[in-house]
């Protein structure tokens, strides 16, 4: 992959991220926290996608991106533990929602999501921009 494919690709999963983040918002505004979850945990999802395509690294897996995520940038100190602790809560919250039966979501529980999510992605995007690729 070349290194204007690469900026691309970067590109594209934080306008993803970004496009999430706004879904996530506008959910919020309309009352509907389980779903605005859904996105808030897809922004995250896509700006480790971004980190990921950053370093020509990739994976189809939710489980195989946060793992990577930590193993790649938290445990080497690029990010803190906390960006894994709300990615990993996210996406806990973000399955159980989707999945399990007779879930409830508070509006409370939905935007401390929505707020670690818009966190988490202007510290991913602060760190490709500080790399150049954005």
């Amino acid at each position: 992959m070349t290194t204007t494919n690469v900026k691309a690709l970067v590109s594209y999963r934080l306008e993803q991220a970004q496009e999430s983040l706004d879904a996530a918002q506008v959910l919020m505004d309309q009352e509907l926290p389980r779903p605005s979850v859904n996105r808030s945990y897809y922004a995250m999802f896509y700006a480790v996608l971004a980190l990921l395509a950053s370093r020509k690294w990739e994976t189809s897996r939710h489980s195989g991106a946060i793992s990577l995520f930590d193993t790649k940038f938290v445990k080497t100190g690029v990010f803190g533990k906390e960006l894994s602790r709300w990615l990993h809560d996210a996406f806990d919250l973000r399955q159980r929602s989707d999945y399990a039966a007779q879930i409830q979501v508070s509006h409370e529980e939905a935007m401390q999501v929505l707020e670690e999510s818009k966190e988490f992605v202007a510290e991913v995007k602060g760190k490709l921009i500080e790399e150049g690729l954005q």
